[in-house]
C-alpha cells in the first residue's frame, strides 16, 4: 500500500537562534523603543505593543524533538508533512504538532478460545513487536483522535501517550482477530492424521511468518507495521484437556509398545539364526514357536522375567 506521508519542508529556525531573539533581540528594541520615541508616546506604545504580541505569539512555536519520535504539522486542518529531525527548533506558533512515537513497542495479547481446523476448543495467545510505519495513516486513516481523548472532550489536546494507547486499542483487536483467523486453519496436533501437514503445535516458525504476513496486511491501513510476532501459549481448552492428555499418552504407550516389538523380534529372529548357526540344539517347528512365545513374552513384559529351570529333558 503506498505510503502518503511527506517530510515537512517549511520554514523550520534552530530553537537556540530563535531563543536568542526572543529573549534577547526583543528586549533590546523595546529598549530602543523608549530610547527613540520615549518623549512621543502616541508613537513608542504601539511599537511597544507589536513587540510584546511578536514576543508572546513566539512562544507557542518551540519545541524539542529526541530520536525515534515525529511531529504531524497541521496548519489549521490542512497536512504540511510529518517532522523528523532531532533537536531544539521553532516554526511557525499556528502550526497544530502532533507528537508521536516511532519506537518499537511490546504487545502481550492474552491466551483466546479458539476452535482449530477439526474442530477442537483450544487457548491460544501471542507478542509481537509493533511501530508506526506511516504517520499520515496513522493520523488520518483512522480515527486515532476520537479513540484517545478518553475523557470525551472534543479537543485537540491529546498527549502523545493517549494517542499511542489508541494505536495499542487497535493493534490488539487486529492481532486478536488475525490470530482468530490462523488457528482456524490449522490442527493444534496431527493426532495421528496426516503427519506432513503443519500444525500449531508443530508449525514454528512458519506458522508466526503466516501470523505476521496477516497482521502488516490488516495494519497497513492504519501505517502500522509488525516487526516480529510470535505463538507464545498454546494448549488445549480445559472441558477437553484431560481428554487430550490421555489421547496423547495413549498414543505414546502404543508408539512405544510398536518400537519394543519390533525390536524383540529382531532378538528372537537373531537368537534362532544364532542356535541353528552354532549348531548348539536342534529345534523342530513346534520347540521354535513354543521358544519364540517364550522370548516375546519376555522381552515386551511390563515386569521382569521369573526364570524357570527344568532339570528334566526337552520332552518333559
Amino acid at each position: 500500500m503506498e505510503t502518503k506521508e511527506m517530510s515537512y519542508n517549511e520554514l523550520v529556525i534552530n530553537g537556540f537562534m530563535a531563543l536568542f531573539f526572543n529573549l534577547v533581540m526583543l528586549p533590546a528594541l523595546v529598549f530602543l523603543n523608549f530610547l527613540i520615541f520615549g518623549q512621543r508616546p502616541w508613537l513608542s506604545i504601539p511599537v511597544l505593543f507589536v513587540l510584546v504580541l511578536l514576543f508572546v505569539l513566539m512562544l507557542p512555536g518551540y519545541f524539542s524533538q529526541e530520536p525515534n519520535e515525529a511531529r504531524v504539522m497541521v496548519f489549521f486542518g490542512e497536512y504540511k508533512g510529518t517532522f523528523k529531525n532531532t533537536g531544539f527548533f521553532w516554526v511557525n506558533p499556528f502550526m497544530n504538532k502532533k507528537k508521536l512515537s516511532l519506537r518499537a513497542r511490546n504487545l502481550d495479547v492474552e491466551p483466546i478460545k479458539v476452535n482449530d481446523k477439526i474442530g477442537n476448543p483450544i487457548l491460544i495467545g501471542l507478542v509481537l513487536v509493533w511501530k508506526l510505519k506511516d504517520t499520515y495513516k496513522a493520523m488520518f486513516e483512522i480515527d486515532a483522535q476520537t479513540m484517545a481523548d478518553s475523557k470525551g472532550t472534543g479537543t485537540a489536546s491529546v498527549s502523545v501517550a493517549g494517542r499511542m494507547n489508541a494505536f495499542e486499542d487497535f493493534v490488539r483487536v487486529q492481532s486478536d482477530a488475525a490470530l482468530r483467523q490462523v488457528a482456524g486453519q490449522y490442527a493444534y496436533d496431527d493426532n495421528e492424521h496426516d503427519t506432513n501437514e503443519l500444525t500449531l503445535r508443530g508449525g514454528g516458525e512458519e506458522i508466526n511468518d503466516q501470523l505476521e504476513r496477516q497482521l502488516n496486511e490488516r495494519l497497513a491501513m492504519a501505517g502500522m507495521e509488525i516487526v516480529e510476532a510470535r505463538i507464545n501459549y498454546l494448549a488445549y481448552a480445559p472441558e477437553i484437556a484431560a481428554v487430550m492428555l490421555r489421547r496423547q499418552q495413549a498414543s505414546a504407550i502404543i508408539t512405544a509398545r510398536e518400537k519394543i516389538v519390533e525390536g524383540a523380534v529382531s532378538m528372537v529372529k537373531m537368537a534362532l539364526d544364532k542356535l541353528a548357526e552354532d549348531g548348539i540344539v536342534e529345534l523342530d517347528e513346534e520347540k521354535k514357536a513354543a521358544m519364540v512365545s517364550n522370548l516375546l513374552v519376555v522381552l515386551c513384559a511390563d515386569e521382569p522375567a521369573q526364570p524357570v529351570i527344568n532339570s528334566g529333558t526337552l520332552n518333559h
